[in-house]
């Protein structure tokens, strides 16, 4: 029986830690499954709220609701009981979640039993090959858990893209007429269309008001759109006025508009339709590599700052050769001695921009190489289903 057999089903299990990023990767993931591979998928949720600021048909009060051919559930807690029935075939807990101990116990009922995943957090560390798709007995039950991990190379699980999705990028980036009239609708005049855009979505520590002065001052006008609720300090500073949906300032050379928080079809099209995408956590920074344009990553921040560990192993991976870049991402993560001030390297980063474009195009191609996360999760769990008795 293989996994693309619509007749299976599949529960996702996952808790909102980074705000957007993990329902983000979760929400793609789960209507991916559905849509190109017709699996029946529950997706337990415990934070809807969030979820509703990517996806607007979101009931966040609703314990269970039919969304985009996905069933979703409100994860009010790790209590309940549940029966071999009620377990899915495929079981993917998102970022070792713990999922109920009932569902646990009840998946242990099951004959066949389901197969079971922990998926990982993205990270372009060596040790990630190794690691992908090991198995983990469970201590007192007849279960095994494997561990598949995205990644940037052949000997990982790949990145998350569906299947349309770099037709439908290239479309777009290839018609100015379609991308004018998407920016339009958030007030983007046709003179903005013309200057630098840059999507900017970081973490609140970010050093965005030096960034913005280095930008006013520049020679080159750049528009800054800014997602509503991101860098609220530096964006009100700017405008000297409340950072709501629709406000906008021009100042020197720079314009900053602010965004309302738009669905994640929409956000694709916000990160084509410009020159340069502040990205942030896991689930905008792979989206800004499937863009194929420049882009800065903002990585979540891990207690000793590990994270600066992780930042460095994927600039090693990607950016080799590509020195601003490196020196600007360093700087904008607060890795580099002294935490210096982004502007001065602003003019450098901005001067290699063309360079940095032709790269991300390759990285693209290479990534599309690898195929894609979903199918090669699929792929891997029929191997381990026909390998079992009966």
């Amino acid at each position: 029986m293989s996994f693309n057999d619509p007749a299976l089903t599949l529960a996702l299990f996952c808790r909102v830690v980074d705000n957007y990023g993990d329902i983000g990767i979760c929400w793609r993931l789960a209507r991916q499954l559905q849509r190109e591979h017709g699996i029946a998928v529950t997706l337990w949720v415990d934070d809807l709220p969030s979820f509703r600021r990517i996806c607007p048909a979101i009931d966040p009060a609703a314990a269970r609701q039919e969304v985009d051919g996905v069933l979703v559930r409100h994860w009010a807690s790790q209590d309940g009981v549940f029966a071999p029935g009620d377990i899915a075939d495929m079981v993917i807990e998102f970022f070792a979640c713990d999922i109920p101990p009932g569902y646990i116990t009840a998946m242990a009922q099951c004959e066949p039993r389901p197969v079971w995943f922990n998926l990982e957090g993205l990270s372009a560390e060596e040790w990630v090959e190794g690691c992908h798709t090991l198995p983990s007995s469970h201590p007192r039950l007849p279960l095994t858990k494997h561990f598949f991990f995205p990644g940037f190379t052949a000997k990982t699980g790949g990145l998350m893209r569906e299947a349309r999705l770099d037709d439908e990028r290239r479309q777009f980036q290839a018609d100015p007429v379609t991308m004018a009239d998407f920016l339009g609708q958030f007030g983007v005049t046709a003179s903005e269309m013309a200057s630098t855009k840059v999507s900017l979505f970081c973490y609140p520590h970010a050093p965005v008001a030096q960034l913005f002065a280095a930008w006013q001052g520049g020679s080159h006008a750049i528009t800054c759109l800014v997602p509503d609720g991101v860098a609220k300090d530096a964006v009100e500073s700017f405008l000297e006025a409340p950072a709501d949906p629709g406000a906008a300032r021009t100042r020197g050379a720079l314009t900053v508009r602010v965004l309302p928080f738009v669905a994640q079809p929409d956000y694709d099209r916000l990160l084509w339709a410009c020159e340069l995408n502040f990205v942030r956590g896991e689930d905008s920074f792979v989206r800004a590599q499937w863009a194929g344009r420049p882009f800065v990553w903002h990585i979540y921040p891990q207690d000793e700052n590990l994270h600066h560990k992780k930042l460095r192993a994927f600039l090693d991976r990607y950016a080799t050769g590509l020195d601003r870049l490196c020196a600007l991402s360093l700087c904008w993560n607060g890795a580099m001695p002294g935490n210096p001030d982004p502007a001065p390297l602003w003019p450098a980063f901005q001067a290699a921009l063309p360079e940095m474009h032709a790269h991300a195009d390759e990285w693209q191609r290479r990534m599309l190489a690898n195929g894609d996360l979903t199918s090669n999760m699929l792929i891997f769990a029929s191997s381990l289903r026909s390998c079992r008795p009966g």
